[in-house]
């Protein structure tokens, strides 16, 4: 994919600008925290540009030398290697200026929940968290529970984490959706492979800048906490239930035996939501052209199944099957799930421009 070089000059002028306004001293509070954003941002690719520019620029000149007896030879050679090098710097430099999703560098809020199946689906739920901890922390990534509702079996019937880290929200965003799970239940005394299912929702945290939420708008009820079969149950009224009338969203807090912390993670709970929802309504002209791509997005799509008896895991996006479950849910095997995912979403957006 050829890049005119107007444009190429165009990004070289921008970041020369940004640089220079970094450096002057004279940014302050939100328009410091901007030039820095985009000034990340632009970074690599303007560092893309420039080795574009630097081969297209030696091109032309060995080029030029081939009207000369005495240097054809040697520039003939070195031609040759430019020219076999170019077109993967383009594409490099091409994937670089693809429109970002501006909460790839974010943190994410990962929520799992045991859908159909039982008790089976909430040990499947239980086994998805292990697979993102063991992922995140191959990562160098963070993993900080926020609420979790354990079943009485093992497992989750639901869990709410923090997952802090550079990049997290661009590399976990295509595990929303409906995973299913098919192996023979620990409980199941004929042998029968039983088909579970967990849903995973993955969103990008924003800043406190990003969502201003009314107080005006919040009705808080607090009572108190409760556990499953009477045990964990607090003697002060510590839970915390968030209702943003607006939307209509409820968030409820009941893990830590502080009323402030429960308030303090209801409301985190309650950013990203709102977050979310704020990106769905910019992002909704855009929905045809997202249905292109790897997934909608759409936490009701089954995007995976997991399969015991047969070692394998196959993502239905994609059409792509592992038969590494064991290391998939060691989270070393993730990587490569994930990595083509990003990449086939790479190449459709590559050939949206083209078209």
């Amino acid at each position: 994919m050829k890049i005119p070089a107007e444009r190429l000059q165009q990004i070289t002028h921008r970041f020369a600008e940004l640089e220079a306004r970094m450096a002057s001293g004279t940014l302050e509070g939100e328009e410091f925290v901007q030039a820095s954003r985009d000034y990340a941002e632009l970074e690599p690719v303007a560092k893309i540009v420039a080795e574009v520019s630097s081969i297209r620029e030696e091109i032309a000149g060995l080029e030029a030398m081939l009207s000369d007896p005495e240097m054809k030879a040697m520039a003939e050679e070195e031609l040759a290697e430019l020219r076999a090098s170019l077109p993967e710097k383009e594409r490099a430099l091409a994937l670089a200026m693809l429109p970002r999703d501006s909460a790839d560098s974010r943190p994410a809020m990962l929520e799992i929940r045991a859908g159909t199946g039982g008790d089976e689906a909430a040990l499947f739920a239980g086994d998805l968290y292990r697979m993102y901890e063991k992922f995140a922390a191959e990562q160098g990534w963070k993993v900080e529970p926020v609420s979790m509702n354990a079943a009485d079996v093992g497992g989750f019937k639901e869990i709410v984490a923090n997952v802090k880290g550079t990049g997290v929200f661009a590399k976990m965003k295509f595990e929303s959706g409906v995973h299913r799970v098919q192996r023979v239940p620990v409980t199941e005394s004929g042998g029968r492979i039983h088909t579970s299912a967990a849903t995973v929702a993955v969103l990008p945290e924003p800043d406190e800048v990003d969502v201003h939420i009314d107080p005006s708008d919040l009705k808080i009820d607090i009572y108190r906490a409760s556990g499953a079969g009477g045990q964990h149950v607090n003697t002060t009224d510590s839970a915390v239930r968030l209702t943003h009338l607006p939307t209509g969203l409820v968030v409820i807090q009941q893990d830590q035996r502080s009323q402030h912390k429960n308030r303090d993670k209801a409301m985190q709970v309650l950013r990203t939501r709102l977050y979310d929802l704020k990106r769905a309504e910019a992002h909704g002209a855009e929905a045809e052209a997202r249905k292109a791509m790897v997934g909608s997005g759409d936490r009701s799509e089954r995007i995976r199944t997991y399969n015991f008896p047969q070692g394998r895991v196959t993502d239905h996006r994609i059409g792509l099957t592992l038969h590494k479950l064991p290391e998939i849910l060691e989270g070393t095997g993730l990587t490569e799930m994930i990595d083509a995912l990003i990449a086939e979403d790479e190449a459709k957006r590559l050939a949206a421009l083209d078209s």
